[in-house]
């Protein structure tokens, strides 16, 4: 019984892939935290620009609507 239990690879594929997945979430979560600062700073651009700036109307445009 112990030496069939030893000799028994179905387990072994699940174990590949289980890997395999941790292998991918964790380079994803590295690739999200090396863009998540620059992402924030991007962000803090623009908002800074957008909050600065100002709209101008047309004189005499709204009267032809």
């Amino acid at each position: 019984m112990i030496k069939t239990f030893l000799n028994d690879e179905s387990g072994a594929v699940t174990v590949d892939w289980v890997v395999l997945t941790a292998a991918i979430v964790g380079l994803g979560i590295a690739v999200l935290t090396s863009v998540g600062g620059g992402t924030t700073t991007l962000a803090g651009k623009i908002s800074g620009s957008l909050a600065d700036g100002s709209v101008r109307t047309l004189d005499g445009l709204d009267s032809a609507f």
